[in-house]
């Protein structure tokens, strides 16, 4: 198994990436849901804090020291997907800072083989610091993904992170000759 650092590493990307997402867009684009269930840019930051601080805090004994509303088990389902009027970019993304800081923190003291328990894992047995870091970097990169496609919907940008976007470097006519020729080959198939 990799150690904490590496792990921490590779979640602080997944972290960095669905941030980066937020940059440069409008209160409306960062809100507005673009696919059929709601899909939204500031919904999925918001998700992340609630998730990360259950499995970094409440699973180890560690409770995040702030309320967390739209975490309980007697909320709306979703309600940790989208941003209300009344919660704004900085509060969010402030708190998923601070839920990600007490994360590290609780990371640091206990160690990679500190073990915990996942109370919405009925039936599971215990598990360590390491494990539950492998799923949190598995769940935050897939919304770093969800982020990228939403992102990409809002005004075309796409990209992994601000110094790499990790795409062929093509312009805007390379890449409408090769979307094109992308659905051509689906076309075959309609």
């Amino acid at each position: 198994m990799a150690d904490t650092t590496d792990l921490l590493t590779y979640l602080q990307r997944g972290r960095d990436a669905v941030l980066w997402k937020l940059d440069g867009a409008t209160e409306h684009d960062i809100r507005r849901p673009l696919t059929r269930t709601g899909t939204n840019l500031l919904g999925l930051v918001k998700h992340l804090a609630a998730v990360e601080s259950g499995y970094l805090g409440l699973v180890f004994d560690r409770p995040f020291p702030e309320p967390i509303p739209w975490a309980g088990a007697d909320v709306e389902a979703n309600a940790d997907m989208w941003a209300t009027p009344d919660q704004s970019r900085a509060e969010l993304v402030d708190l998923y800072r601070r839920v990600s800081a007490h994360g590290d923190e609780t990371v640091r003291l206990l160690g990679p083989d500190a073990e915990g328990s996942v109370p919405w894992w009925p039936g599971r047995g215990p598990v360590t610091v390491s494990f539950v870091l492998v799923h949190l970097i598995a769940e935050t990169h897939r919304h770093a993904g969800h982020a990228d496609i939403v992102r990409e919907l809002v005004d075309d940008s796409a990209g992994m992170s601000a110094g790499n976007s990790n795409l062929p470097d093509g312009d805007l006519d390379w890449w409408a000759d090769y979307r094109g020729r992308v659905d051509g080959a689906a076309e075959r198939y309609r």
